[in-house]
């Protein structure tokens, strides 16, 4: 059985008549300017299609009888970034796989072996042994602007080197993950995507990647994301160091609740949602900080907090404290709340989530 690694919306695009009759030649300029985007896209493809790979894995779909299993293959694309054979793609892509196969764009397959992978980032870092491998170069996803020209490159369906053109849509998009973590400023473009360009870049026109392609909208035409290269520079190491990202843990469980008017009144609160805490791990971070049950957070170190989307923004900003000893990662902050209808703060030093 075959699957695509990726989403895809086959809905008919509808076209006006042409008017070709009373249709105006083209001006200089204008061929100028057409064979100036064309220069760009095929410079573009010329120097980031080596480092962009085919990749096919399989997995097991479980026992289809007491003596048989189902063998799944799936086909997806990935980016080389370090000539050592270091490959950046999505984590739906290796997650539970059984086999992964790398093809370069010269036709030679490696088999690949998975450093690390994080299911709340969709992004995953694999390894081949291969020499005179050809690394793509970061750009800076923070610099894009809406209009700007973006080059998507992959195997969809296995067809070699597939390169699709369009504009960064949209900058700043939120993202739900498979694991139910928001990916933060989502790259939003209308480059076409297709069931297995996952994992492949998405380039500027300066051949720079700033992005990986991870999904499109089923029902909806040209609405495709990427997650931003500067997502991926701050899990690289990490995932290259321990495999996984280690996130912050605090020992609490909580939903989003409304606040009164009088009470945002009364503690003068510019958001009328807070996370109501449902229960305190035993010996948590939270429980030696005080947290109680009841308790709701409205701050992170003095910035209005109204969801646990935004708390967990907060926990992974680089305005939190953070550093390293004994190789874990530890983090110290304070949390408004409200308890009683007094606002109280708690001071907290969170440990590694290891689970």
């Amino acid at each position: 059985m075959k699957f695509n690694l990726g989403w895809f919306s086959s809905d008919d695009l509808s076209y006006g008549k042409a008017e070709t009759s009373s249709r105006m030649p083209l001006q200089k300029n204008d061929e100028q300017l057409l064979d100036a985007y064309s220069q760009a896209v095929t410079w573009v493809v010329k120097k980031i299609s080596p480092a962009v790979v085919n990749i096919d894995v399989q997995k097991c779909s479980g026992q289809r009888d007491y003596y048989h299993k189902q063998e799944l293959k799936g086909n997806a694309s990935g980016v080389i970034f370090t000539q050592d054979g270091y490959i950046l793609t999505n984590s739906h892509v290796v997650n539970d796989v059984s086999s992964i196969q790398v093809t370069l764009s010269d036709g030679h397959n490696y088999n690949a072996e998975i450093i690390g992978s994080d299911t709340d980032t969709d992004l995953a870092i694999i390894r081949i042994h291969a020499p005179h491998l050809i690394a793509a170069k970061f750009g800076d996803s923070q610099s894009l602007q809406v209009g700007q020209l973006a080059i998507a490159l992959g195997h969809p369906y296995g067809f070699q080197t597939t390169v699709t053109t369009g504009v960064i849509s949209a900058l700043g998009r939120s993202f739900r993950s498979q694991s139910g973590r928001l990916i933060e400023n989502i790259i939003q473009t209308d480059a076409a995507l297709n069931p297995g360009n996952s994992g492949g870049p998405l380039v500027t026109s300066d051949g720079e990647v700033i992005g990986i392609n991870t999904a499109i909208v089923a029902s909806a035409q040209g609405i495709c994301f990427a997650v931003p290269i500067n997502t991926a520079k701050m899990v690289i190491p990490a995932l290259m160091k321990y495999g996984k990202l280690k996130r912050p843990y605090i020992g609490i469980g909580g939903q989003n609740v409304k606040i009164s008017h009088r009470l945002m009144l009364q503690h003068e609160l510019s958001k009328n949602t807070g996370i109501l805490v449902m229960f305190v791990e035993p010996n948590s971070p939270a429980c030696k900080a005080g947290l109680e049950e009841g308790d709701i957070i409205v701050g992170f170190n003095g910035q209005p907090v109204g969801t646990i989307d935004e708390l967990y923004k907060y926990l992974m900003s680089k305005g939190v404290d953070i550093g390293y000893s004994k190789d874990n990662l530890y983090q110290s902050f304070y949390l408004n709340i409200l308890r009683h209808h007094k606002k109280l703060v708690a001071t907290i030093c969170t440990v590694p989530n290891t689970k």
